[in-house]
């Protein structure tokens, strides 16, 4: 039989298992993001002092690089005043005619479906330095966002 239908063994044909990517720029969090970081790095250890399975074991540990990177990494921006959109804030904002309010965190504590989006984010990007009562560009629109309120997150 040829060499070229010869299969050495499965190992051969598995996916090769990648760092989780980071993301680029800076890693600005707030102060309650450097705590969620905090939280998950020791999740993650306490699962892997429990675990067994070799598998399980690189996956474990491939995701505790991850976050303890993101905790060595991790620059907490100064407390906001509220006064203009910053990390760490909530802003009310209508975005062409509709209602809306965000809060803006750092990329590891966004969570959109819970009205938090990253700095990172385009539309973070367009709100940010911005005041109450002013109008901004946004998606090739002029004025598509009216800024209605600044807070400071609590």
């Amino acid at each position: 039989m040829s060499v070229a239908f010869r299969r050495e063994g499965d190992e051969e044909h598995l996916e090769p298992k990648f760092e989780i990517p980071i993301p680029s720029g800076p890693n600005l969090v707030t102060p309650r993001g450097l705590a969620l970081i905090g939280e998950r790095v020791a999740e993650i250890e306490a699962q892997l002092a429990g675990e067994t399975d070799e598998d399980r074991i690189k996956a474990v540990k491939r995701d505790l690089r991850y976050w303890q990177t993101r905790q060595i990494t991790a620059e907490v921006v100064p407390a906001p005043t509220g006064e203009t959109v910053e990390i760490g804030t909530t802003v009310s904002f209508r975005l062409n005619g509709k209602p809306r309010e965000l809060s803006i965190v750092g990329d590891d504590e966004a969570d959109p479906a819970r009205g938090s989006i990253s700095f990172s984010a385009p539309l973070a990007r367009a709100l940010l330095g911005a005041e109450p009562g002013e109008l901004l560009p946004f998606g090739d629109k002029e004025e598509a966002i009216e800024v209605l309120s600044v807070e400071a997150l609590s």
